[in-house]
C-alpha cells in the first residue's frame, strides 16, 4: 500500500510541475506571418506569371478591383516589380509593338496577339506562356476557375484561334476538338 501511495505521489508531482516546461515568457520569433488575408479583408489581388530559375512562377500583386485579363496583362507588361526581381524574376515576354488585347465573356478569354507568334522571341515560349495564364487566371464572367478558362489566340494575320489553358502548374496546354458527329 505504501508502494502505491508513493507512486501516486510521484504522478502528482510530475503533472504539478507541468511536464517540466518552465515559465519563459514570451519569446521572439520573427517577423508576423504575411502572404494570407487577414479575416474580413476586402483586398484583390492579381495573379502575374513571371519566370524563375526553375520556370514560370505566379506571384500576387495587390489592386483596387478584381483584375480584368487585359487589367492584368498590363500589369505584366510592366514587368516584375523590384521585390519580384529581389527574388530572381524575370519577363520572357518580348517587346511587343502593338497593343496586346484580352476581353473575357462566357468564361473564356480571347487573346490577340499584334504579331504572330513565331516573331517573339523563340517561338513563344516561356513569354507566351507568361501572357496566357496571366489572362486565363483574371476575373472571367461565369466565374470558372483558371484551369478551365478557353484562352482563344488570335495571331495577327491568321484568321483562325487556337485554344489553350492555363493548367495549375502555369503550364500552357492544347485544348482538343471535340471529334465531329456522324
Amino acid at each position: 500500500m505504501r508502494r502505491q501511495l508513493a507512486c501516486l505521489a510521484a504522478v502528482l508531482g510530475l503533472l504539478a510541475a507541468g511536464c517540466g516546461i518552465g515559465s519563459t515568457g514570451p519569446v521572439r520569433a520573427g517577423a508576423p506571418a504575411s502572404g494570407l488575408r487577414e479575416p474580413g479583408s476586402t483586398s484583390q489581388y492579381a495573379q502575374l506569371y513571371f519566370v524563375s530559375p526553375n520556370g514560370i512562377q505566379a506571384v500576387t500583386r495587390e489592386v483596387d478591383t478584381p483584375a480584368t485579363p487585359q487589367q492584368a496583362l498590363d500589369l505584366l507588361l510592366k514587368g516584375p516589380d523590384a521585390a519580384e526581381r529581389a527574388r530572381g524574376l524575370i519577363t520572357e515576354v518580348p517587346p511587343i509593338h502593338g497593343r496586346l488585347l484580352a476581353e473575357a465573356a462566357d468564361g473564356a478569354v480571347d487573346l490577340r496577339l499584334p504579331v504572330p507568334v513565331a516573331r517573339m522571341t523563340g517561338g513563344g515560349g516561356l513569354g507566351l506562356s507568361q501572357i496566357i495564364c496571366t489572362a486565363a487566371n483574371a476575373r472571367v464572367p461565369d466565374g470558372k476557375q483558371p484551369p478551365d478558362v478557353n484562352v482563344h489566340v488570335y495571331e495577327e494575320g491568321y484568321g483562325t484561334p487556337w485554344t489553350v489553358r492555363c493548367n495549375a502548374a502555369g503550364n500552357v496546354v492544347p485544348v482538343s476538338r471535340p471529334a465531329p458527329s456522324r
